[in-house]
């Protein structure tokens, strides 16, 4: 299970992995928090509004999630920008309930850092990560839904390598929160726990984020890479193992399922 914050996570962070997976046969599922009713809307100068946005934004992830082979896509329907404002006494068992269903063996989301300090980026991760705690505990009682552990949980881990790539697409991601300047931090690479090789998967993931054409209309860079960046951002992702009940250590993991049998 992914659990991200706005349509298009998905694909530009986690696009690799889910298409490997699905193609692998693995059941995915992605769990939304917004419909990233306050994003960009192409090209447009002034936005149509954040019901226009989002509902065409949540057909672009429904569209990137049939190219990536995702079995099933679920939105929260909070609102996008305000995710951090959520009552965690709301959205963590939201989220559990959510997991208890699916009963996901791994579960994928941002890490603390929120990418480049994304203040739903944040918020998400920690909801997540309270919501696993939330899922196996027999004391949270959702009638019908048996409690549920999750064996592993990863972060998202983009390293220099990757950011170098989206900093010629983007340019320097910055942005200022509470008055506080926040700028893309990559994670050092001996603190990657999992490499996975999406090399034969990367085409799908981008296919997957072309799809989410109101985001990337403006990134004209995009097209432009060439395949070797095409395969440092989509070719291979980086992981952070948050943890696991199933195996442990320095050595590097290959695939987020080691250990499971």
């Amino acid at each position: 299970m992914c659990i991200a914050a706005h349509p298009d996570d998905e694909s530009f962070g986690m696009g690799g992995t889910l298409a490997k997976y699905a193609g692998e046969g693995v059941e995915t599922a992605i769990l939304m928090a917004t419909r990233g009713e306050r994003g960009r809307y192409g090209l447009a100068e002034a936005s149509p509004g954040p019901e226009i946005v989002g509902a065409a934004r949540t057909q672009e992830l429904l569209a990137a999630a049939a190219r990536l082979g995702v079995t099933r896509v679920d939105f929260l329907d909070y609102m996008d920008a305000e995710l951090d404002q959520a009552p965690p006494g709301e959205i963590i068992p939201a989220i559990a309930r959510h997991i208890r269903r699916e009963k996901p063996q791994v579960v994928i989301t941002f890490g603390p850092e929120g990418g480049y300090g994304h203040p739903d980026h944040i918020a998400i991760s920690q909801f997540a990560t309270a919501a696993i705690v939330r899922a196996a505990d027999p004391a949270f009682e959702t009638p019908g839904v048996p409690h549920h552990s999750v064996l592993k949980l990863y972060y998202i881990a983009w390293t220099s390598s990757k950011w170098a790539v989206f900093q010629t697409v983007f340019k320097k991601l910055i942005s200022t929160v509470d008055g506080i300047q926040r700028a893309a931090a990559p994670c050092p690479d001996w603190q990657v726990t999992t490499r996975l090789d999406t090399a034969a998967y990367w085409p799908i993931a981008w296919e997957a984020i072309l799809c989410h054409k109101t985001q990337v209309a403006i990134y004209g860079n995009l097209e432009k890479l060439s395949p070797a960046q095409h395969r440092i951002l989509w070719g291979q992702q980086e992981y952070y193992r948050v943890f696991s009940l199933v195996n442990g250590g320095r050595k590097p993991e290959s695939d987020l399922f080691e250990g499971i049998a």
